[in-house]
Order: structure tokens, then sequence, then C-alpha cells
């Protein structure tokens, strides 16, 4: 069963039976079948998971009951917060690499749903019957499983979502309780933050069809004043992208000459990497060669999540050129957050 985004938290009036609101986990969405000593964990697009993370296997055996299926997230827990980074590494092809990185990094999983227990399949049943029986089949479990928070008053939601800025929490989810399990429909609602970010545009790439901007390289300053690169923002319309070709044109000439990332444009030359990181975990064949720009305009952008501090995890989106900012203000500083005290309480942080 999938979300829809909205701008605004859903109150109860919307849905007939109301609604059950719950974090939404960063993490990778999964389910998990168990029947006696047999388990699978299977992720959203249906790619197996289960060789990835014994350690949730091991935990699933340990505290589960002997037959069900459940929808939940695995996650891994740090010292500051959800580290999506360290999860996408236990992504690994190597069995030894695989069995360290579950005692180096070990995971959670994050249970939301119940859709099958015993000989019963629930997702006929609504969600308040599948939240009872959740938690009753879910009592006396210990970390790394764990049952997620979940409540029925709006503002006890709302005050999650005020202050659900923090690593992992990635806003909230919002549940009709009348609804049975659809798989892959849109029926639930997922309301996401929106931050903004003021960036250094340091470079670009092409775009596919031809001499136009796909996208612009973004960065931030560190306390030392040195450029990271944090990510990208893209999604133009294509007139606007011809547009920013004109606008950074003149930004290109001589752009190399003392550019803070003149060593990754060296070696994207040779190795594909894009600046400040590595090949494209997810498509090997993804072009990420780019084009050096001098670092002296200012862009604001709106992201959704920070990856391990340091990079944007998704694409951002562009909001307006910031002519009244210097690119020794872009600093990172500006992303600070602090996690929310569920995250805490829930997993001993």
């Amino acid at each position: 069963m999938l979300a829809k985004a909205v701008k605004v938290l859903p109150l109860p009036d919307s849905a007939p039976d109301g609604l059950l609101y719950e974090p939404k986990w960063d993490g990778f969405r999964c389910i998990v079948f168990r029947d006696g000593d047999e388990v699978e964990l299977g992720s959203r697009n249906e790619r197996p998971l289960t060789r990835y993370f014994p350690d949730v296997v091991e935990a699933v055996l340990d505290q589960l009951p002997p037959r069900c299926v459940v929808d939940g997230e695995i996650v891994v827990p740090s010292a500051t917060g959800l580290d999506f980074e360290a999860l996408q590494q236990r992504i690994h092809p190597a069995e030894s690499r695989v069995r360290r990185l579950a005692a180096e990094t070990p995971a959670s999983f994050v249970a939301f749903d119940l859709l099958a227990l015993g000989d019963r399949d629930l997702r006929t049943a609504p969600l308040d019957e599948r939240r009872d029986l959740l938690v009753s089949a879910l009592v006396g479990v210990h970390p790394p499983i764990h049952l997620t928070p979940a409540t029925t008053d709006p503002a006890v939601a709302q005050d999650w979502f005020a202050r659900f800025e923090g690593a992992g929490l990635d806003g909230v989810m919002a549940k009709p309780l009348h609804l049975p399990y659809r798989e892959d429909e849109r029926v639930m609602a997922k309301v996401k933050p929106e931050r903004t970010a003021d960036c250094v545009v340091a470079g670009f790439r092409f775009h596919k069809s031809g001499p136009i901007v796909g996208s612009l390289l973004l960065g931030l300053n560190d306390a030392d004043g040195v450029l990271h690169h944090v990510g990208v923002v893209a999604a133009f319309s294509m007139a606007r992208r011809a547009e920013l070709l004109e606008e950074i044109t003149p930004l290109r000439a001589d752009a190399l000459d003392g550019h803070p990332w003149a060593s990754w444009a060296a070696a994207t030359a040779t190795d594909g990497r894009m600046p400040g990181g590595a090949p494209s975990r997810w498509n090997a064949k993804k072009d990420l060669s780019w084009e050096p720009l001098r670092p002296e305009r200012v862009v604001e952008v709106a992201y959704d999540q920070l990856e391990a501090g340091r990079r944007f995890r998704h694409v951002s989106q562009w909001r307006r050129w910031r002519p009244d900012k210097s690119p020794a203000e872009c600093r990172y500083d500006q992303l600070d957050v602090v996690p929310a005290a569920e995250l805490a309480d829930l997993f001993g942080l």
C-alpha cells in the first residue's frame, strides 16, 4: 500500500472512521514473511532483501509470530539518528562484507502493519483491526524489532510534524482507519516538511537531449570554508533549461582555475565519479560527467532530507537565485537539525 504526498496534514473528518497518524521512517520499506523457520524480506519493488540483513532475519525468528506477514521499515540507528547512508552500504554482493556490516552497523525493523497472522489473511480487514492485532502480536518485542508509535489525535500528529526535523524522521503518515490493505494504491497520505537552503552553484550537467542544462551542482561550505558537493537541483521545463544555460555561461570561462573541485573534475574524466562521491550505486551506466562553473552564484533550493548530515538525499527543487547572498554565506550550519525525542525513545539513542 502506497502514499501520496499532500501539503497539509489531513484531519480525522476527511475519512469515514477517522485517521491513524504515524511517523514516516526514513529507511527501506520491507515486507517480512515468516513461516516457521523460513523468513523472506521483500522490498517495495519485490527485490529480495533477505541475504543483506541476516541480523533482521535472526530477530524475526526470535520475536515475531511463527506465521505472519508484517509491513514495516528497515533502518540503521546511529548515535545521532537513523543513518540512511549506512543502510545503503548494507546492500553489498560479498557475503563476507554482508556479515561484517551486520555486526558493525546492525539494522532494526520498525513494524507498522500486519497483513497475515497464522492462517488468516488480514488484507481485507480495516486498518484499526490490523493495528490492534499488530500491537497484540508484538507485545514484548525488543530491539532490533520495534512497533511504530501511532495516534488518532491530530494535535499529537501536528506536534510530531513540527518536531520531525531530526535525522531519521521524514514527516507524518495519515492512514484511514476503515481501509483494507490495498496493494499498489496510493490511499495513504504523507506530509513531509519542506526545508530550504542557500547553496553555491559550482557546476552543471548537460541534459541528455542536447546542449541545455540538465542539473545544477550544489555546494556548501564547512566550518573551515571548504566547499563540499551536497546534491543537485533539476526538474526544469525545457525552456527554463535553455535559459539557465545562458545565465550560467559567463561562469564557465576559466572555471577550473582555483576551483575547489578541480581534482574531482580530473577524476570524472577517467572513472566517471561525480563531485564528492562515487559512481551511482543504483545505475552504474549513468553518465555522471559534469562541467565546472566559477562558484560565484547562490541559489535557494528546497530539499526534504539529509543523508548523514552531509548531502541532500533526493534531487532538490529550484526556488530562486539569491543575488543578495555571497557564496561564503552558504554554510552547513544553516541545515542544523535536532532529532525528535520519539527517535531517542524508540531506539535508545
